[in-house]
């Protein structure tokens, strides 16, 4: 079976009673004790199919893999960037790139320039 990142995961490890909870905080990364507290406010105040849907949630998706718990803070921000928006992780991306690329050309028209100055500097090295 192949992991994807960019799907919903129950957080069984970080879960309090079935994970659900800690799973939705976790795809769109907010803070769990705030998507708990909403849920049980939502139960009380009349939405009284909440802990159906809860338990369907439970029974339908599958466990979070073992193997997407060793990712790094900045790994795990990234993925979540992708799955709330993908377009805009992709321009990001994009733009990283295109940022990287004109910095190089920078350096390589500055060392490839007939500076002397510079010349000099490489042929002390040498």
């Amino acid at each position: 079976m192949s992991v994807r990142r960019t799907r919903f995961y129950i957080d069984k490890r970080n879960g309090k009673f079935l994970g659900v909870c800690a799973g939705i905080a976790d795809y769109f990364g907010w803070d769990v004790t705030l998507v708990r507290v909403g849920f049980v406010l939502a139960t009380v105040s009349g939405v009284g199919f909440l802990p159906l849907v809860y338990l369907a949630i439970n029974w339908i998706v599958d466990p979070k893999p073992s193997m997407l718990y060793n990712d790094s803070a900045d790994e795990r921000e990234f993925w979540r960037k992708v799955r709330v928006s993908p377009q805009r992780t992709v321009r990001d991306v994009n733009a990283a790139f295109r940022d990287a690329d004109r910095r190089l050309r920078g350096i390589e028209a500055y060392v490839t320039s007939s500076n002397q100055r510079l010349a000099n500097e490489i042929d002390s090295l040498r």
